[in-house]
């Protein structure tokens, strides 16, 4: 935990906001007596997605839309002599 003024915390905040953001508490006292913490956003704290937490909730409606192209569709697709 860092302790610091609030004179330093007024003229250092984005130092204290990045020592925040990388998971430092810090606590801000005024003559002496602690008066308000820092500490990261509960949100800045989520645990990042696990590989796999989608497996069953994606479903392609089409299962050719990956399959190539003939030289029809392409002819179409580009807009070429019909």
């Amino acid at each position: 935990m860092i302790k610091v003024t609030a004179a330093y915390a007024k003229a250092n905040l984005p130092e204290l906001l990045r020592a925040v953001a990388k998971g430092s508490s810090i606590t801000i006292s005024r003559y002496n007596r602690p008066v308000a913490d820092l500490v990261p956003s509960q949100e800045a704290t989520k645990p990042a997605p696990k590989f796999g937490t989608l497996k069953g909730k994606i479903r392609l409606v089409d299962p050719h839309c990956f399959d190539p192209m003939t030289d029809v569709e392409v002819d179409a697709f580009i807009g070429g002599d019909n």
